[in-house]
C-alpha cells in the first residue's frame, strides 16, 4: 500500500481521543491498517497508532521481530487491535525506556502496568483477548495511549530520564 506520513508531538490530531471504529471487514479498514504496516516498517516501530497517521480512529497495530530501535526486546506477534481496552493486573508497575514514532530521536523513562489484560477486535471483527507481560504489555499500552491524545513523555517521573537518544546512551540514569 503506502507509508504514510507520521504525525510529530505538537500535532493537534495527537492529542484527541480517537472515534471508536463502527464498521469492520471493509476495504477503507483494510487499506488503513495495511498503511499502517507499511508506515511502521519503514521507520523500524514497535507499534502504531492510526492517529499518528492522522486518522483518528481507535486501530492499533504492533509487532516485534529482530528491530534495530530495540535489539533487547522479547518478539511481540503482529497484532491488528481494534476498539481496545485494557485492564491491568495488579498495582506492579516498571519503569522502562520507551521512543515514540511522533517524537523522533528521543527516548525517556516510562513507567507502566508489567501485566495487563487487552481486549479488542481484528480488522475482520473478531474478537480477541490476551494477557501479556513485560514489553509486550509496554507496546500496547503505549499504543492505546496514542487513542486517548496521551503521548510517553506525559507518563514521565523523572524529566531527567527524558532526552535525545544519542546524548542519553552510555550515561546511567
Amino acid at each position: 500500500m503506502a507509508v504514510r506520513t507520521v504525525l510529530r508531538m505538537g500535532h493537534p490530531v495527537l492529542r484527541q481521543v480517537a472515534e471508536p471504529v463502527t464498521e469492520f471487514n471493509t476495504p477503507a479498514l483494510d487499506d488503513l491498517v495495511a498503511d499502517m504496516f507499511d508506515t511502521m516498517a519503514a521507520r523500524n516501530g514497535a507499534g502504531l497508532a492510526a492517529p499518528q497517521i492522522g486518522v483518528s480512529q481507535r486501530v492499533v497495530i504492533f509487532s516485534v521481530r529482530e528491530n534495530p530501535r530495540y535489539p533487547q526486546a522479547e518478539p511481540v506477534p503482529e497484532t491488528v487491535l481494534i476498539n481496545p481496552q485494557i485492564e491491568p493486573l495488579g498495582e506492579r508497575t516498571a519503569e522502562g525506556w520507551e521512543g515514540c514514532l511522533s517524537i523522533p530521536g528521543m527516548r525517556g523513562m516510562v513507567p507502566r502496568y508489567e501485566e495487563i489484560i487487552y481486549r479488542g477486535y481484528d480488522q475482520k471483527g473478531q474478537f480477541m483477548e490476551r494477557r501479556v507481560s513485560g514489553f509486550h504489555a509496554r507496546v500496547v499500552q503505549h499504543e492505546v495511549d496514542h487513542l486517548d491524545g496521551v503521548l510517553y513523555p506525559q507518563r514521565i517521573h523523572d524529566m531527567q530520564a527524558f532526552g535525545f537518544e544519542d546524548e542519553l546512551s552510555g550515561h546511567e540514569y
